[in-house]
């Protein structure tokens, strides 16, 4: 998928291959255009780090020094990560007063359904049946 006038991409989490990297950042450069990337990463994601700052390198961009110097990711550490990547917490943008009003929207609509589908009975225990008029 091409998706034109693509001028950033933020990785919120680290891709497991210079490949991955290389087609997420790949957004923002189409046709001779240029654009930036920004990847966040955590201590967890250092091994993986080393090539895919490789690959910044060699496009000519600049790579701080002590990621250059982080060890060199074994193939078996790299092949694990690749089929189980790390596990993180999960990123909510919402705003909190945003997510509390759908909170008690949500609690209000199930009342309303729970009235709805509640049956009434009267003094005998029997079940009233409301009969519509047309």
């Amino acid at each position: 998928i091409d998706f034109k006038g693509v001028n950033m991409v933020i990785n919120y989490d680290l891709p497991t291959s210079a490949v991955e990297y290389i087609h997420r950042i790949g957004r923002t450069g189409r046709a001779g255009h240029t654009g930036k990337a920004v990847t966040f990463f955590t201590e967890d994601d250092k091994p993986l780090l080393r090539s895919i700052a490789n690959v910044i390198q060699r496009a000519g961009c600049p790579v701080p020094d002590y990621i250059k110097h982080f060890p060199k990711l074994q193939s078996k550490q790299k092949k694990k990560l690749i089929k189980k990547p790390l596990t993180r917490e999960s990123i909510c943008t919402t705003p909190q007063c945003f997510l509390k009003k759908a909170k008690r929207k949500t609690k209000t609509t199930k009342e309303n359904t729970n009235e709805k589908k509640k049956v009434k009975e009267d003094k005998n225990g029997s079940k009233l049946q409301t009969v519509s008029k047309s």
